[in-house]
């Protein structure tokens, strides 16, 4: 049995439906964790499906693994994740968990696959400048991580890995799991040729000719933190550490100088830096309100 995880925080309600409209029949189970304040009804589109409010917004983490553990209890093998900036194709689920089960036919100790992605901005695959191809077999390449969006889960490895890290909130909590999964000798995948479109940030912008994804200021304090804490832990990938610590400076110069909301940008990065430096986790606002 296959269930979906549905995340969302003050959603664009007719983007959520449509991408609703794709998944309605694709799986038995479909949970909907919404961290917004105020509830939402989707019933207008979706007949069935548990709904889990998280009003005081407890980060994305939590709300995965309020869905997950939701649907362990209601005897689901497999967990599909996604957000509400993603629209699947109507047999996405269909070919995610056969090539999933497929894996374990080739010895690949696959626990989670997912699409590739392309950007609704620019309508272009997303294909990562650093992150190396692991394996490859047929329909699937091995790699070191993908993002939570697509990301289709074998629940039964979850007593292995364990469940998202909740005291990151937001910021490479997909990653990280990727990470801590493949330290424990699993593997992560993509599938080849199965693609979903996916909106990477809030906006985009230019500087010196590069293209850049510009975010809410709020998410420049997880981010900044996040990448901090993350450099520390032994099984997070060097590549990864060395690239997001080399080019920090050069995103605090752009979000303090180019964009708008010059002022609160500069102070939820100057915090995310101080809290990463203490060793600091959970919500901003445990620590700054």
């Amino acid at each position: 049995m296959i269930g979906a995880v549905l995340v969302v925080y003050k959603p664009d309600l007719a983007l959520t439906e449509r991408l609703l409209t794709r998944l309605y029949g694709q799986t038995e189970e479909v949970v909907i964790v919404d961290n917004s304040p105020t509830p939402h009804d989707f019933t207008k589109v979706i007949s069935h499906y548990h709904y889990i409010h998280l009003a005081d917004n407890s980060g994305i983490a939590h709300a995965h693994n309020a869905g997950l553990i939701y649907l362990l209890k209601a005897g689901c093998e497999y967990a599909i994740l996604l957000d509400q900036d993603s629209l699947i194709p109507t047999d996405m689920v269909f070919n995610l968990s056969s090539l999933l089960k497929a894996s374990t036919k080739v010895k690949q100790n696959v626990v989670a696959i997912g699409p590739r992605i392309r950007c609704s901005f620019s309508d272009k695959k997303v294909n990562p400048m650093v992150q190396k191809e692991v394996f490859e077999y047929d329909d699937l390449v091995g790699v070191t991580q993908i993002i939570a969006s697509g990301m289709m889960i074998d629940l039964s490895a979850l007593d292995h890995i364990g469940l998202k890290d909740e005291s990151l909130f937001i910021d490479g909590v997909d990653h990280e799991w990727c990470w801590r999964a493949r330290s424990m000798g699993f593997d992560i995948a993509k599938a080849k040729n199965i693609e979903m479109v996916h909106r990477l940030g809030d906006s985009r912008s230019k500087f010196v000719g590069i293209t850049y994804k510009v975010g809410a200021p709020i998410r420049l304090y997880y981010q900044f933190r996040n990448i901090l804490l993350l450099s520390r832990r032994a099984y997070v990938p060097n590549y990864w550490k060395v690239r997001c610590l080399f080019f920090m400076p050069i995103r605090f110069f752009l979000n303090s100088v180019m964009q708008k909301n010059r002022r609160k940008r500069f102070g939820f990065m100057l915090k995310g830096i101080y809290d990463g430096l203490l060793g600091r986790k959970g919500s901003y606002d445990e620590h700054w309100k």
